[in-house]
Parts: C-alpha cells; sequence; structure tokens
C-alpha cells in the first residue's frame, strides 16, 4: 500500500511538471496559432536569471519576479523582432523559426552562464510529510508546486473566458484581417500572447528546477512530455493541459513503479498513449470543436 501511495505521488509530482510546460504552450498556441519549440530554452534562460540573482543574496521570491517579467520581456521582444518578419506566411516557416531560436537561446545560456550543473534552491522544503509515522512523497515543494500550477489554470481560463483581452487576443490567433475590420490591434495582442507565454514558461521553468541541477538542457527532457501533455488535454484548454500532465505522470510513473524494466520503457508508454488518445479523439481530451471532414 505505501508503495503504490507513494508511487501515485511521484506520479503526481511529475505530472504537475508536465502540466506546467503545458500550459505554457497552450497559452501560445491560442493565442498565436504557434507551436513554440523555443518554449523550454526560453524558460531555461529565465530559470538561470533567476538562479544567476538568488546567487547574488537576492531574496528568492524577488528573483522569482524578476525571471517572470524577464520572460514577458524575452517573449515579447522575440515575437516582435524576429516572428513577426514570418507571421503571415505558411505556417511551417514560424515552426522552423522557433526551432531555431530553441538552439540560439540554450547556446546564449550556455555561454553567459556555463554549462556545468548548477543547485537551484526551493523555497519550501524536499522532505516529505510523516503520517502515521511513515513519510510519503508528498512534500511541501510539491503543494507549492500544485498551487502553482491549479492556479495559473484558473488564471488562464478566466482571461480567454472572461476578459475583453482574451477575446481579443483569440480573434487577432484566428483571423487578422476580420479581427483588425473589428478594431482589434492584432500586433500588440500577438506580442501580449508570446509575452504572457514566457512568463507562464518561466514560471514553469522555476517551478521544475526547485531543488534539483540545472544546465542549459535541463529542459530538453521534459519539452518532449509537456507536448504530449498538451496534446493529450487538448492544445486549446488550460484544463486539458492539467488533465493531459496529470494523466501522463501517473501513467508513467505506474508503468516505472510496476512493470519489470518499466524505467526502459517510459518512453515507450508516453508514445503508447499519445497514440491511442489521438486515434479515439484526435483533437485531445479536451479539444471543444470536432474537425471537419470533406
Amino acid at each position: 500500500m505505501q508503495q503504490f501511495v507513494n508511487t501515485t505521488l511521484s506520479g503526481l509530482a511529475q505530472g504537475m511538471v508536465f502540466a506546467a510546460f503545458a500550459l505554457a504552450l497552450v497559452l501560445i498556441w491560442r493565442s498565436t496559432r504557434i507551436v513554440n519549440f523555443a518554449q523550454g530554452s526560453m524558460a531555461a534562460a529565465t530559470t538561470f536569471i533567476a538562479l544567476a540573482l538568488i546567487q547574488a543574496g537576492w531574496n528568492y521570491w524577488l528573483a522569482f519576479v524578476v525571471a517572470l517579467a524577464s520572460g514577458f520581456l524575452l517573449g515579447a521582444v522575440l515575437e516582435r523582432v524576429i516572428v513577426r518578419r514570418v507571421e503571415g506566411g505558411p505556417e511551417l516557416n514560424a515552426v522552423i523559426v522557433t526551432l531555431g531560436l530553441f538552439v540560439a537561446i540554450q547556446a546564449a545560456v550556455a555561454i553567459i552562464f556555463g554549462s556545468s550543473f548548477q543547485s537551484f534552491p526551493s523555497p519550501f522544503g524536499l522532505r516529505g510529510f510523516t503520517v502515521g509515522g511513515t513519510t510519503i512523497a508528498l512534500t511541501p515543494t510539491l503543494v507549492y508546486v500544485i498551487v502553482a500550477v491549479v492556479v495559473t489554470m484558473l488564471l488562464l481560463v478566466a482571461l480567454f473566458r472572461f476578459t475583453r483581452v482574451g477575446l481579443a487576443m483569440r480573434a487577432a490567433a484566428f483571423g487578422q484581417e476580420v479581427a483588425r475590420l473589428l478594431g482589434v490591434r492584432v500586433g500588440r495582442m500577438l506580442t501580449l500572447g508570446w509575452g504572457l507565454a514566457a512568463v507562464v514558461g518561466s514560471l514553469a521553468g522555476i517551478l521544475i528546477a526547485g531543488g534539483e541541477f540545472v544546465y542549459p538542457a535541463f529542459m530538453d527532457s521534459l519539452i518532449v512530455f509537456g507536448f504530449v501533455a498538451a496534446v493529450l488535454g487538448g492544445l486549446d484548454s488550460p484544463v486539458g493541459a492539467v488533465v493531459g500532465g496529470l494523466v501522463l505522470g501517473l501513467a508513467l510513473s505506474y508503468v516505472s513503479g510496476y512493470v519489470p524494466g518499466g524505467s526502459a520503457l517510459v518512453n515507450m508508454a508516453a508514445l503508447v498513449i499519445l497514440v491511442v488518445v489521438l486515434l479515439v479523439r484526435p483533437g485531445g481530451l479536451f479539444a471543444s470543436t470536432a474537425a471537419r471532414r470533406a
């Protein structure tokens, strides 16, 4: 029983990490209709900014705020200076640009901050709570991650459902010419979408790094799982991103914990889950629209 509880809590922790990154992908997709492959390296860059400030003696929370602000600035500048040059053209152009940004930003992080492993602090404890004399895998840091991800999800839902800004961002993403005729400042909305997505990505990077070792490519292993989580839930749904992350995290934890040689089958399990969901529901578990067929 204790093994099941700890395996489940481990999967919950892993799933929330996937969900945090998936939320950033959902936000950029809903606000710009672009799949941003550079999201991971952008998050790594702002995480290293926070780490540099903490190492310089800054308070964790102040460095946290500066990292989020840096993420917004980075996302807005990249959209204005680079991505805007290919917006409105073939969709593949934007994808290729984000792949190039992924490589370039990661290289810049290695040059500026070094490529060695560095310990990133956590504001809360890493020791599990004790219940009935037994220590379980639920830690204060995990509670912090859960609360942060759930609050972010609720804020994104509120943004797109109940605010004029969210509606304008979606209109700019779906039809720029029509949005302009309706008075929407499309350029500003696209820049805002990139900036906000980078903020959520920065949050994901900091949450993932807490209590772990970081290096310029520390997000690489999580990018694929974050994409899988976002696709599982549906790229249009913040709630789906969290549910997809949890489903994926729990499934991989059970495979690793109970299947013989499961640790070597984690990647294969993620692929199988993705394929099954796409075959049954191509738009994801929380897709709001069905694909039109000829």
